[in-house]
């Protein structure tokens, strides 16, 4: 038998406590150390997470900035209201989800092609209404049966409001739901902070242009929350600082007597305030309703609008190039006197045509005007008299002239994607075609040139700056549709100041020939029979410019398709003395310019000039002859 040493064991037992000891002590040590780090140490930084986990920041979407014409009537404005919104992430069935919401709450097909809409361009875990603008009892309702569905809730937010409906819109343009390409400019310009929270962006007209104008800035709220992410009490809150306010140099109610003149009639109409460049109004009709796009367009009104063959999205008076028809003749009579080719009693004789080049140039006179000096040859409209003068200056001539006057080039006005139109020449002929053969410019195609026909296209508003130039005596201003903007902090307006282009030097003498000739035209020529009765001396001149080419051929407007009829086109400054307003007027497929273009120019001067608001839309004087159908 074997006997233990209990010296021994006992030095055993004790140096196992020894090592035990030593390891929790180290253990107690690196914790203390560990605990000193932390709480010590790092204490800054955890009390600032634990501060993120405890405090919420939420952002705090500002008012968008009003919108106002000249005399302070509101064209865009917000409202608040409670929207039904949907997490798709946290919502489980959607189609079982919004089956159950819609057995308490109405939810139109709309909504459900809307919110599929917004599914396709969003996030999953962003909220997205299935329904907006709920009332009261709704909203009840809803708060009744909420535990039935997760990922549902009620929201207050903000809607833009468009109280005229479809008037202006082309002007205002309307907002949407941010995209990337808006992020990009948000970036790009530094604004990430700002927008967070924002779901709206500005997409078309002054509501893109001006977008970081109107946005405003955001405020936000510190609120405590608890474990489960429930909002426990506010500790600070920053208010949100409302967008700027637009006050534009359009007058809202001549805008809806302009629109309103056109009937059901497509087209365009510009007036411009000469001395200032202040666009007055901007018609383009068919137009749209830019509340459709507040809550999210739904695909079938999208489609519906885009797929339209009136084009009622297309803004003509900037992306429409149109030939001006005879419209073209007063700059081309003051492009001959400015280059010494012509002098105003200098006359030829017209017998109804003009011969070059073994082709026929017919005038829309059969037999012709007999001698016509200039004045003779724009009020009457003789389309000889301008094949001729478009022989003798030549196209580089003509296209260096129109150049000055705007024509063929961007007017700059605070509204994107303006079209340039053409402004035909040698070199700009070079440029469009790439085959030598097309490239070649043939003396002939000059002839068509004179009476605003061949390669002309102008936009309505380069018209209508054109115009104006004439009316202001030579200078050109930038065309534009807002005169200033107001900051909501601290009321201060800063001033869209009219901005001279340049004073084209025109001589006095060779105004006053074409400003008589153009008072001639309303009375005793083309427009004679629009502009009977006037109170007011008005200089204008009517156009008619063919959609369809007859080769020459005579034809009846009444009897073509109503697509390749000849547009009408009127351009006009009043009082002739003292010009207020200079506008031009186009109506699509409308015929003779005297017929159905004058008619809408009188109804828009008797109320700027005099106050007088029509009954109906400018009907058409089917009895009007037209002396410039080519």
């Amino acid at each position: 038998m074997e006997f233990k040493n209990p010296q021994e064991e006992l030095e055993r037992f004790r140096s196992r406590i020894a090592v035990a000891g030593g390891f929790v002590l180290v253990c107690f040590t690196l914790l203390f150390a560990r605990f000193l780090w932390l709480q010590v140490v790092q204490h800054d930084y955890y009390q600032t997470r634990a501060e993120d986990n405890r405090i919420s920041l939420v952002p705090i979407v500002p008012n968008r900035g009003l919108i106002v014409d000249r005399n302070g009537t509101v064209l865009a404005r917000n409202y608040s209201a409670y929207t039904l919104e949907i997490t798709p992430a946290r919502a489980g069935d959607l189609e079982k989800t919004i089956d159950g919401l819609a057995t308490i709450i109405e939810i139109e097909a709309k909504d459900r092609r809307r919110f599929k809409k917004l599914m396709d361009e969003s996030k999953s875990f962003e909220t997205l209404p299935i329904r907006t603008r709920l009332s009261d009892e709704e909203v009840a309702k809803f708060i009744a049966h909420r535990y039935r569905f997760p990922g549902v809730e009620i929201k207050a937010r903000l809607f833009r409001q468009y109280p005229g409906g479809a008037y202006a819109s082309h002007i205002l343009g309307y907002i949407g739901r941010i995209t990337d390409r808006d992020l990009e400019k948000i970036e790009a310009r530094e604004e990430d902070a700002n927008y967070r929270g924002t779901d709206h962006f500005g997409k078309t007209g002054l509501e893109q242009r001006y977008e970081f104008d109107l946005h405003g800035i955001s405020g936000h709220e510190q609120v405590e929350v608890d474990a489960g992410g429930r909002a426990v009490r506010t500790l600070t809150h920053t208010p949100p600082v409302a967008g700027n306010q637009l006050t534009l140099t359009i007058d809202a109610e001549l805008q809806r007597i302009a629109e309103q003149a056109f009937g059901d009639r497509k087209g365009s109409l510009v007036a411009i305030e000469p001395a200032t460049g202040g666009i007055l109004a901007m018609v383009s009709v068919p137009n749209y309703d830019p509340n459709l796009f507040v809550d999210g367009i739904d695909t079938q009104s999208w489609r519906e609008l885009n797929e339209s063959p009136d084009k009622p999205m297309v803004n003509r008076a900037l992306n429409g190039a149109y030939p001006p028809g005879s419209t073209f003749k007063p700059f081309m009579a003051l492009a001959a006197l400015e280059l010494g080719k012509r002098r105003p009693e200098q006359a030829i004789s017209d017998p109804g045509f003009f011969n070059f080049g073994g082709h026929h140039f017919r005038d829309d006179k059969k037999g012709g005007h007999g001698m016509v000096d200039m004045y003779k040859s724009v009020v009457h409209s003789c389309d000889t008299y301008y094949y001729i003068l478009a022989n003798d200056m030549g196209i580089d001539n003509i296209a260096a002239f129109m150049g000055r006057l705007g024509l063929g080039q961007r007017t700059g006005i605070d509204i994107d994607g303006e079209s340039e139109g053409v402004l035909p020449s040698q070199e700009w002929k070079k440029k469009r075609f790439r085959k030598p053969e097309q490239q070649k410019w043939y003396a002939g195609e000059t002839i068509s040139i004179g009476i605003g026909q061949g390669y002309n296209a102008y936009t309505p508003i380069q018209l209508a700056q054109a115009t104006a130039i004439i009316a202001n005596k030579g200078v050109m201003f930038r065309p534009h549709l807002v005169k200033y903007v107001t900051d909501t902090r601290s009321g201060d307006k800063r001033l869209i100041e009219p901005e001279p282009l340049r004073d084209l030097k025109l001589k006095p003498e060779h105004l006053e020939v074409i400003k008589h000739a153009m008072v001639g035209v309303n009375k005793e020529g083309t427009g004679a029979r629009a502009f009977a009765g006037a109170e007011y001396v008005a200089a204008g001149k009517t156009g008619t410019a063919q959609v369809f080419s007859y080769k020459g051929a005579e034809h009846k407007t009444e009897t073509m398709a109503a697509h390749l009829r000849d547009h009408a086109l009127y351009i006009a400054f009043a009082p002739a003395d003292e010009p207020k307003i200079a506008l031009a007027v186009l109506v699509e497929n409308g015929g003779f310019g005297a017929r159905a273009a004058a008619p809408i120019a009188r109804q828009v001067f008797d109320y700027y000039l005099l106050g007088k608001k029509p009954k109906a839309p400018a009907p058409a004087d089917e009895d009007a002859v037209e002396g410039d159908t080519r």
